[in-house]
């Protein structure tokens, strides 16, 4: 259930809730609330109250407080690695009856229009090197019960065919003609090549949008973990961290990463991969839609057609 779509808790509702957590988290009285633009999932809010400010998320399905506690895992982990996350002050269900997040209130912009991208970029690079170094258990985005932590499923091959939904996604990209029949063999040789490989935590979103920078563009705090996961890393933090950037930004986020140009060239194949089939959310809605134009030009990003540096 989306924040966009979610009927069954109204406006002054959700402010209530918010004045009720704020109140009795920080002992003191709220003074305004405002709501910030949500995501896909979340209501966000920001407070300010005597003591100051803070941000209050809350997720319209009861369901997931376990998304709120991997969060919280994962920005704790990252934070004593010595990436720059918001702090997360609480998570519960038990003050209001849907699930909650309390954050301290970063002061920070975006960093998606900033015009030090590139710097920008560098240093994400190496705050993504620090994430990617930090060690889960089972693949998968789902809380782990035991830690809070992401990964619940135990293999490899279960996350591929469970999770990630390989067989379907092959099938879907096989039907519409998508990807001739010799790069779908090379995709799943690929994918199911991995058995032997170590789970790290990656972000999974880590770009501009989810950077807050100060007036200089200087990086404060890294945030939305919603996504994080246990996964190869970082074939998987780069197939989308990349994905959208200019080959100049490419570059400058891998060479704060660390990355040799051997290295990255012996990882590039499974990057593809995983970009590949990220797609298939993308093509499932346009099928839906009957966008036969917005397909087309997905066949042809697919398939390489818009890369002018390489034959």
């Amino acid at each position: 259930m989306s924040a966009a779509h979610c009927e069954s808790v109204s406006a002054a509702q959700l402010r209530e809730m918010v004045r009720q957590l704020v109140e009795r988290h920080r002992g003191t009285r709220v003074r305004t609330i405002r709501q910030r633009a949500s995501g896909l999932t979340n209501f966000v809010f920001e407070v300010r109250h005597a003591g100051g400010a803070c941000v209050v998320r809350i997720n319209p399905d009861p369901s997931k407080i376990g998304s709120f506690m991997k969060e919280r895992w994962a920005a704790r982990q990252a934070r004593a690695a010595g990436v720059p996350t918001a702090r997360i002050l609480e998570v519960g269900n038990k003050i209001v009856p849907l699930p909650y997040m309390i954050l301290e209130c970063v002061r920070g912009s975006p960093a998606t229009r900033h015009p030090a991208r590139e710097a920008i970029l560098h240093e994400l690079g190496r705050y993504a090197a620090r994430i990617n170094r930090i060690r889960t258990y089972g693949f998968g985005g789902t809380t782990r019960r035991a830690g809070a932590g992401p990964g619940c499923k135990s293999t490899w091959q279960e996350y591929l065919q469970g999770e990630l939904q390989l067989a379907a996604r092959l099938r879907l990209l096989r039907e519409q003609h998508l990807l001739p029949p010799r790069k779908l063999r090379l995709l799943r040789t690929l994918l199911e090549a991995g058995a032997s490989r170590r789970p790290m935590l990656n972000h999974g979103d880590l770009r501009l949008k989810n950077t807050l920078v100060d007036a200089r563009g200087k990086i404060v705090a890294i945030i939305d973990w919603e996504n994080c996961t246990s996964n190869f890393a970082p074939q998987w933090e780069l197939s989308l961290a990349l994905h959208d950037l200019s080959i100049d930004e490419k570059q400058a986020f891998v060479g704060g990463y660390g990355l040799s140009t051997q290295e990255l060239a012996a990882m590039a194949p499974l990057i593809k991969a995983f970009n590949l089939l990220n797609y298939a959310p993308v093509l499932e809605k346009l099928i839906r839609g009957k966008d036969w134009d917005g397909l087309a030009q997905c066949r042809l990003r697919l398939n390489g057609d818009f890369d002018l540096y390489s034959i």
